[in-house]
């Protein structure tokens, strides 16, 4: 009898072994398109990329202690909380926080529901690979959208990345969250990504607005996590929190996590802008005058609403590309997030006022 939502508590322990439902291009018994000499995958140093799984028979590598620790926390909050929900926001993070979803509760079920705040200009690639994923792995997925940001026009053009980004993004967010009456919200954001979330707990608590003070956080000693709340009060909760994006990039093609096309470079129409290439994703991008969409190879490190995204100039057409590309890579990635950069500590007041 696979176990339910009141008997996960019993669970949560258990995440200190790997964690494996399908073969990994980095084991060596893996046969098929991975680990075939010739195919795609061919060249990539698998010992110092996906680790050598032969160091101790009862030692978990860097990956696996990664993985146990995120279900771990996954199982927590199941046990802890009576109305958890998980964001996805359909980038590489959330593709990886949704597999260690379905490890952590398999074969069940994943035991909440899956939520997308859909500001109506995220890239058309995102949306088609957010319905197929729901509809390949079967799980609850919630969409909301600010219908009256949609009433009053609100757009990234007219009114500003600030002013969109509030309404659209963290205002959308708030009414989600209030109306699920939701007291935990899994998200994937890490540590490694930005300055104010590298001084967040993985545990962080929200106030009955959804604010978030950084002044005022709860310590969190060892493994030892404090969930609980006051009424109205509420958790966001980041079970990758201390995975690097090299991490995520491993783990990915370790597990063979499918994500969505745009991380990989291909021709793409693009303009540029103050140094950022924009990609024109649909006739709502206005053009200046005189200015002319052209084809370059290209592809996203961070994914976000299209016209406050910016993508690279890359070869990185796949995964073992990609991670070599990371290692020599010096800068972050939302530097590519324009929204990040709307003013001085932008990131850390949008947190303030709810936004993840």
């Amino acid at each position: 009898m696979a176990p339910t939502h009141s008997n996960w508590r019993a669970f949560a322990r258990a995440a200190k072994s790997p964690h494996k439902f399908a073969p990994s291009p980095c084991n060596s018994s893996v046969s098929g398109t991975f680990g075939v000499a010739g195919s795609r995958w061919a060249g990539l140093p698998t010992a110092s990329f996906c680790e050598a799984r032969t160091v101790h028979a009862n030692r978990l590598t860097h990956l696996q202690a990664l993985e146990a620790e995120s279900i771990e926390i996954l199982r927590e909050v199941a046990a802890s909380f009576e109305r958890p929900v998980m964001m996805y926001s359909i980038g590489k993070d959330s593709s990886v926080l949704l597999h260690l979803a379905r490890k952590a509760f398999f074969p069940s079920k994943i035991p909440f529901p899956l939520l997308h705040v859909d500001t109506t200009f995220k890239f058309k690639e995102m949306i088609a690979f957010r319905d197929q994923t729901a509809k390949d792995y079967g799980f609850e997925l919630i969409v909301h959208t600010n219908q009256d940001g949609v009433r009053d026009g609100i757009n990234p053009f007219d009114h500003g990345s600030s002013r969109y980004t509030d309404i659209m993004k963290t205002q959308a967010l708030r009414q989600a969250l209030n109306a699920g009456k939701y007291d935990a919200a899994i998200g994937g954001a890490r540590r490694d990504e930005e300055k104010s979330r590298a001084k967040e707990r993985i545990f962080s608590h929200r106030n009955a607005n959804h604010a978030w003070d950084p002044k005022n956080q709860r310590p969190e000693l060892w493994r030892t996590f404090n969930t609980r709340l006051n009424p109205r009060e509420s958790m966001r909760v980041f079970p990758i929190s201390n995975w690097t994006e090299l991490d995520v990039w491993t783990y990915i093609y370790s597990e063979q996590i499918p994500i969505t096309p745009l991380y990989f470079a291909r021709p793409r129409p693009v303009v540029e802008r103050s140094g950022t290439l924009i990609m024109v994703d649909d006739e709502r991008l206005p053009l200046a005058p005189g200015e002319t969409p052209r084809e370059e190879v290209v592809r996203f490190r961070t994914l976000g609403c299209y016209p406050l995204t910016g993508a690279i100039r890359s070869d990185a057409a796949d995964l073992p590309s990609i991670i070599m590309e990371m290692q020599a890579s010096r800068t972050s990635e939302r530097e590519g997030r324009l929204i990040d950069s709307d003013s001085v500590g932008s990131m850390e007041k949008k947190k303030q006022e709810g936004y993840f």
